[in-house]
């Protein structure tokens, strides 16, 4: 059941994130809806300029989680939506120890600094599919009742699991708080910079040998939807969110026009790590477990409370190709590191079954 006419929309929201692409997309579209007063971005850095001009009628605080207990409180939000989570560590900005802070001790000192904001009633955050983990004991469709079968080995994903065990101890503390948890597929659409769309635009794309995964995506215009519907419209509870049907992994490589380099597990393991210390990939344990494994999520839930369908996956992986008709963005002397990143992983699985020493200085000269 739709429950938009439950109560009006907030007049203050805070949206932490705004100086990423989802975050920007998600204050402008409701700093323009005029029932709501003010929109203020909370983030510790500025807005990369491709992004300012979505952001002219923002209120822009830098700031920090840390920062979010006074933000919050004497700013009067009614609506806070967390935006401020990283789905892989940024080897130029702190790798993984920066992004766990960000993750998991941001979104604790966020939910500590909206316990006591006195007139909050609504606090929307976004979570992922990777709550569910990956592994050849997943059932065929999750639900969102569904528990991991396994835990998962990706940081991201044990982040998400922190994030959403935060939230629920914050729904028992604050009950009278509508509470939305989202769990958003990879995002993809014509503009979207991601990991997963930066990995299906390089002309040699590496698979797992034998595996064909089955995945899901949604469209950033529709994550947008709904997102915007959370804050203007009561829909407490926990979310799939994604496109209706599947692409195998194969299907999304060819329909992307891209070479497939089918690499056993661990090599590809290898190639990631190496690729993302040349600066050509950020594919990381999460991804390799998603594309052995492949994960769907029922949306029935989603369909029902929000009277809202995203479109399919494949109309969503359509839009992505057109962004990319031209192929990949890459410079010869990138593909040529990632040519010679995928060769290395290779050699390093074939020196390592024959116990012979790996020479790390070959890797990036060889």
């Amino acid at each position: 059941m739709v429950s938009s006419e439950a109560a009006a929309p907030p007049r203050v929201v805070v949206v932490t994130g705004v100086s990423r692409f989802l975050g920007a997309r998600v204050a402008s579209r409701l700093a323009a809806d005029p029932r709501i007063e003010r929109v203020i971005g909370l983030d510790p850095h500025d807005p990369p300029p491709a992004l300012t001009g979505l952001l002219t009628d923002v209120e822009l605080i830098r700031a920090d989680a840390r920062a979010a207990t006074g933000a919050i409180a004497e700013l009067g939000a009614e609506a806070v939506v967390h935006l401020a989570i990283t789905s892989a560590p940024d080897p130029h900005h702190g790798g993984r120890a920066a992004m766990k802070e960000q993750n998991v001790i941001g979104t604790m000192q966020l939910l500590a600094a909206a316990q006591g904001a006195s007139r909050l009633r609504k606090l929307v955050v976004r979570s992922s599919t990777a709550a569910y983990g990956a592994s050849f004991r997943d059932p065929a469709v999750f639900t969102e009742d569904t528990e991991p079968r396994a835990v998962p080995r990706g940081s991201f994903a044990r982040d998400i699991l922190d994030i959403e065990g935060y939230v629920r101890g914050f729904r028992r503390r604050r009950p009278q708080v509508d509470a939305t948890v989202l769990r958003f597929a990879p995002f993809l659409s014509e503009t979207a910079e991601t990991s997963l769309t930066r990995y299906f635009a390089q002309p040699v794309v590496p698979t797992v040998l034998g595996r064909d995964a089955r995945l899901q995506f949604v469209h950033v215009d529709d994550a947008l939807e709904i997102l915007h519907r959370s804050v203007v419209e009561d829909h407490p509870g926990t979310y799939n969110v994604a496109g209706a049907g599947v692409l195998s992994l194969s299907q999304a490589v060819r329909r992307a026009g891209r070479v497939a380099v089918p690499l056993p597990e661990g090599t590809l393991s290898a190639v990631a790590s190496v690729a993302r210390n040349v600066g050509v990939g950020e594919i990381g344990l999460d991804q390799i477990d998603l594309f052995v494994h492949g994960r769907v999520v029922d949306t029935a839930r989603l369909v029902k409370e929000f009277g809202f369908t995203p479109r399919s996956t494949a109309a969503a992986f359509d839009d992505f190709i057109k962004g990319h008709r031209n192929g990949s963005s890459l410079t010869a002397d990138r593909l040529a590191a990632a040519e010679r990143a995928i060769l290395d992983g290779i050699r390093r699985v074939r020196a390592a079954a024959a116990g012979e020493p790996v020479d790390d200085r070959e890797a990036v000269t060889s």
